[in-house]
Parts: C-alpha cells; sequence; structure tokens
C-alpha cells in the first residue's frame, strides 16, 4: 500500500483538532460554572474526587486501551477489503465490552465506600458521605462512556473523525444545563445533581454516534464469540494495554490520595490545572495520533518498507506535536495566572485561586512535551502490534511519579517550611520528570526497531526561542496593562502572546508555521 500524503493525515488531524477544541471549550465553560458555584471547597473536593473513580473504568475500557488493541485489527481487516469479518470482530468487540463493562459497573457501585478510603482517605464525616453518594450515580454513565469509546474506535477506523471528537459535547452541555437549572440548590445537592447530568450527558454521547456506528459498520454483528483469530488478537493486545492503562490509572490515584491530604481546596485545584494541562494534550498530541494509528495500521508491504513509512509519519508528527506544545508549555510556566483568572475566576473562584492554580499548572508544563510526544510514539508502538513494549515503560513512570510525588507533595513542603498545601505543584513537577523518563526509553527502542527519529535538535531551539519572545512580548502586555477585568485583560495578554510567536516562528521560517498559513488560505 502506498504512503497516504502528508496533506490527508494533516487534514484528518485537523478534524480531530477541530472536534477536540468543540469538545473542550465547551468542557471549559462547564468547569467554569462548576468554578463559579463550587470555588475549592468540600463539595468540589468532593466531586472531583469522585469523578475519578467511575472514570477509572472509561479510562480502563476507553478511547486509549481500544485505540491499541482494536483499531489495529480492524483498520487492517478494512485496507485488505474484508468488511465481511472487520463486522464480526466489531460486534464481538463492543459485546464482550458491554459485558465486562456491565459486570465492573455493578461491582463499582457496591465496592464505593471502600474505594473511597482507598484513593480519599483524608475525606472524613459529611465529605465522605457525599463522595459516595456522587460516585454511585456517576458510575452507570461511566459504562455508557466506555461503549462511546467503541464507537470512537469503529469511526477513526473509518476516517470519520469529527464525530466521534465533537460527541463529548452533548455530555458536557447535559452538566451546563444540569448546573444553571438547579443552582438555587445547596453545594452538597446541586454536585449530586450535576453527578446525575452526567449519566444523561453519557446517554446522549453513545446516543449521537450509534446510527452512524450501525451505518458505517453495515455487516456488524453481536456475538461472544473469542474464538475467532481476529478476535483473540484484539483480546491478546488487550491485555497488555488494560495492564498499561491500569498502572497509570494508579498514578493519577495516588495523585488524588496526596492531594486528598493537603487541605481544603487541593483536589479541587488539581483538577482545574489538568483540566487545563489536558487542553494541549487533547488538541495536538491526542489529534495527531489519532489521526496516525488508523494510516499506520493500514501501512502493508514489506519490512523495509513499512518502517520506512512509519519513521515518515512518525517525524511528520512530531514536528506537528512540538509546534504547539512547546508555546504551550511555555503559556503555563509564564502566564499561568493569566489563563487560570480568564477561565475560571468568577464567583466563589477568587484571584488566590487562580495563583495556586498556577503553580500546580507550572509544575504540570514540566512534562506537557514528554507526554505529547510519547503519545505518538505509544502510536506507533500499537501500529505494529506491539502493546508490551508501551507497558513495560508506563509501569517504570508509575512507580517514579508514585516515588517522586509523595517526596514532593508531603515532606518537601515541610522541609522548606511553606504551607502543605502547594505540595500539589510538587506532584503535577514530579510527574513530568517521570514523563521525560518514560519518553526516552520509548524512543530509544522504537528507534532501535525502526531506525533513527525524533526532533531536529534546531527545530526545538527555534521554537523554544519563540516562546520565550512571545512570553517576554506578553509580560511586557501585562505591565503595561496594569490590570483590569481578568477576562478581558487575560484576552489581551494571552493574544499578544499567540501572535508574537506565530510571528516568530515564520521569521524563522519554521515549516510548520508556513504550512498552518498556506491550510488558512486556502480555507
Amino acid at each position: 500500500m502506498v504512503d497516504q500524503p502528508h496533506s490527508s493525515t494533516a487534514r484528518h488531524a485537523s478534524l480531530v483538532a477541530a472536534g477536540i477544541l468543540l469538545s473542550r471549550l465547551i468542557g471549559l465553560v462547564r468547569q467554569r460554572i462548576f468554578s463559579h458555584y463550587f470555588g475549592l471547597s468540600d463539595a468540589a473536593d468532593a466531586f472531583n474526587a469522585a469523578f475519578r473513580i467511575p472514570n477509572f473504568l472509561q479510562n480502563l475500557f476507553g478511547e486509549g486501551v481500544l485505540s491499541a488493541s482494536f483499531i489495529p485489527v480492524y483498520a487492517r481487516l478494512l485496507a485488505e477489503g474484508d468488511e465481511e469479518e472487520a463486522g464480526r470482530v466489531a460486534g464481538a468487540v463492543g459485546s464482550i465490552l458491554a459485558l465486562a463493562a456491565s459486570a465492573l459497573v455493578l461491582a463499582g457501585m457496591v465496592a464505593t465506600p471502600w474505594l473511597i478510603d482507598l484513593i480519599a482517605p483524608g475525606f472524613h464525616g459529611a465529605k465522605r458521605e457525599l463522595t459516595i453518594r456522587i460516585v454511585r450515580v456517576l458510575f452507570p454513565g461511566a459504562g455508557l462512556l466506555v461503549l462511546s469509546a467503541w464507537c470512537l474506535g469503529i469511526l477513526n477506523s473509518h476516517r470519520k473523525f469529527f464525530l466521534s471528537y465533537t460527541a463529548p459535547v452533548v455530555w458536557n452541555v447535559a452538566m451546563i444545563a444540569a448546573l444553571v437549572a438547579f443552582r438555587h440548590q445547596s453545594q452538597a445537592a446541586l454536585a449530586v445533581t450535576l453527578a446525575w447530568g452526567s449519566v444523561v450527558g453519557s446517554a446522549l454521547q453513545f446516543g449521537v454516534q450509534l446510527p452512524v456506528v450501525l451505518r458505517l459498520a453495515g455487516r456488524l454483528r453481536a456475538s461472544l464469540d473469542t474464538a475467532a483469530p481476529h478476535v483473540r488478537e484484539v483480546i491478546r493486545n488487550f491485555g497488555p494495554v488494560f495492564i498499561s492503562r491500569g498502572v497509570v490509572q494508579i498514578s493519577a490515584f495516588v495523585d488524588a490520595l496526596l492531594a486528598s491530604l493537603l487541605g481544603t481546596g487541593a483536589v479541587a485545584g488539581l483538577t482545574n490545572a489538568q483540566t487545563l494541562y489536558l487542553l494541549p494534550v487533547s488538541l495536538f498530541g491526542m489529534s495527531v495520533s489519532a489521526a496516525e494509528l488508523p494510516a499506520m495500521s493500514s501501512a502493508l508491504g514489506g519490512v523495509d518498507e513499512v518502517a520506512a513509512q512509519l519513521r515518515r509519519r512518525l517525524d511528520s508528527g512530531l514536528r506537528q506535536i512540538a509546534f504547539f506544545i512547546v508555546p504551550s508549555a511555555m503559556a503555563f510556566l509564564a502566564l499561568g495566572g493569566v489563563i487560570t483568572a480568564v477561565l475560571f475566576q468568577s464567583g466563589r473562584f477568587t484571584a488566590a485561586h487562580s495563583q495556586y492554580v498556577w503553580a500546580i499548572l507550572a509544575g504540570s508544563a514540566i512534562g506537557l512535551l514528554a507526554q505529547t510526544l510519547g503519545r505518538l510514539y505509544s502510536s506507533t508502538y500499537y501500529a505494529l502490534r506491539d502493546t508490551r513494549t508501551p507497558l513495560r515503560f508506563a509501569i517504570v513512570r508509575v512507580i517514579l511519579t508514585s516515588g517522586l510525588g509523595y517526596l514532593c507533595a508531603i515532606p518537601l513542603p515541610r522541609w522548606l517550611g511553606i504551607d502543605p498545601q502547594w505540595g500539589v505543584a510538587g506532584l503535577t513537577a514530579s510527574a513530568g520528570v517521570a514523563g521525560w523518563v518514560e519518553f526516552t526509553l520509548l524512543r530509544r527502542t522504537l528507534n532501535a526497531r525502526i531506525g533513527r527519529t525524533g526532533l531536529p535538535a534546531s527545530l526545538v531551539a527555534q521554537l523554544w526561542f519563540a516562546a520565550a519572545v512571545a512570553a517576554a512580548a506578553a509580560w511586557g502586555a501585562k505591565f503595561a496593562l496594569g490590570g483590569g477585568h481578568p477576562l478581558g485583560f487575560g484576552l489581551v495578554v494571552i493574544a499578544t502572546y499567540g501572535v508574537t510567536y506565530f510571528a516568530c516562528t515564520w521569521l524563522l521560517r519554521v515549516e510548520e508555521c508556513a504550512g498552518l498559513v498556506h491550510r488558512l488560505k486556502l480555507r
């Protein structure tokens, strides 16, 4: 099979990015409204901690696992023209997934009190009881989101990217509607109502994708047949990725556990920072990785030919990701307080809260580039049907994250003589260090397998230079304005940063900037 042109992949990545952007923007609106009504209160901590537990189920069985195990097999069958077998595989995987998710939803609802003690031992009394109530409401919605991820796998394999990544918009809209409609309730009651809104939104997210999935996968056949060779291959690939996602989720739970010990607002502050951190990860890391995985998985030919195709796609994707992620990391470090104020500062969310979240966000910036580039390297392994190598390195990252996270979150603030609440910034910074270790291992091992890949040092230097100049210009605008309403003031500062970065990369003749300008002119 001839390698698809770069323009096709760029177009697909743009569709993914557009879908994610729309979804994330609505998600930010939801988070802003949530922050307006809850601030960094006990109820905010309870909801955010509760949300992590059923989210564990979604992450274990959701998009990342299916992308690694199901899409490579299904996309390869489509590339070979075997739609009959592709339909059988998709139907069997969907049925097995639905059965497993249902069983885990029931088990999770029963085990909720013990799960709370594991991930939030710092919660007691009414705060703990509220968290338990919210978790039990949220669990069925998580099961529906697992099925939504199955829809995404089929849609992506058919190169229908926009719908799959805009579907979460309806989930966010349902939650926003619940917040606004019942805003006069007490914070505890509103948190429970919001959980019900999440369940309704999960059903809508699955529902808007299902008709298109049934049309595309016309030969879909529901079954629990695990004996078919291709179904067995999906299950065999599923195991290591399932474990990999599991150990990564353990890391997230360790973060939540440690944050729950750091006082009121720590869990909510961590959640707000992660909402911002995941925006560029999703927009620029996930979009390129999601667009490349089906194309990489469809590559046919001899070993050398496939390796050459993978190298070209990987290097091109790395450049696309770095062009946007480097300025994102610099913005989090230099302008995190301004960004947080623009998005969240309202009502019960104060200026002091914005500064607190900035510290957490700055820690996250350390590993931002590593995590996004690492996603694409992992996708390349999955395209090669190798799910075990990323698993080994994920375990290394989790061990490092847990050990360093504890040291930086608990003893370090005490040694420095600062408020323990600031230990949350140590959690995100230590996770960034561990992310770089994982990325280095992924790159080195893959290079030994398919040949040299990676970003040119000259490009990396140009991008960081442009980002630093842009940060200086943004700070100049900040001092010139002197202050003002967080929204208007912040938008001017952020716009100055963005315009300066693109101007610098244009003057430096960075290929990705020229390509972006060309695509915008065509549109």
